[in-house]
């Protein structure tokens, strides 16, 4: 474990689907709640709200909640190039970043996750947590835009699932 970078970490996953309904599935409201979040609330820079059907754009701010859990996830959108680039910061001051890239009949999403603390909490719960957590979401994606089935657990009765 000496050499286990607890700063960053990068996922990779390979999803047959167009670039734009990708890019779409992480900047439309409506979109991402299809297979990420419960609740997707984006503000613009004067705190108007983001159309539902409408792509968020740099310094637009965000609010997040998902299915079982209690919790509101807050931060800023710092780049979307309308294209195939996306970055935010995500739990405190980590930054998220989301590039796209058509390979073939593929969109390779690659997710990079940066500035995370090293603090004992922080290895744990954003550094290993998140890791986890964005595995799945990202199989969730696959999922959703490969064969249209949601694989999250929205049942609150059934907490700490794999699925959750």
């Amino acid at each position: 474990m000496d050499n286990f970078n607890w700063e960053t970490f990068t996922k990779k996953i390979a999803i047959k689907a167009n670039l734009t309904d990708l890019y779409n599935a992480w900047t439309i409201p409506n979109e991402i709640e299809k297979w990420f979040l419960s609740k997707a609330n984006f503000l613009k820079p004067n705190e108007k709200q983001v159309s539902r059907n409408e792509n968020i754009n740099a310094n637009d701010s965000y609010q997040w909640s998902w299915f079982v859990y209690d919790i509101i996830e807050t931060g800023n959108i710092i780049e979307a190039n309308g294209k195939d680039l996306l970055k935010f910061t995500f739990a405190g001051n980590c930054i998220v970043e989301i590039t796209l890239e058509q390979n073939q009949e593929y969109v390779i999403v690659k997710l990079i996750q940066t500035n995370i603390p090293t603090d004992n909490q922080s290895k744990r719960g954003i550094r290993l947590g998140c890791d986890s957590g964005w595995s799945f979401f990202l199989v969730n994606l696959k999922s959703v835009y490969e064969g249209g089935i949601d694989l999250r657990n929205k049942n609150k009765d059934l907490p700490g699932m794999l699925n959750n």
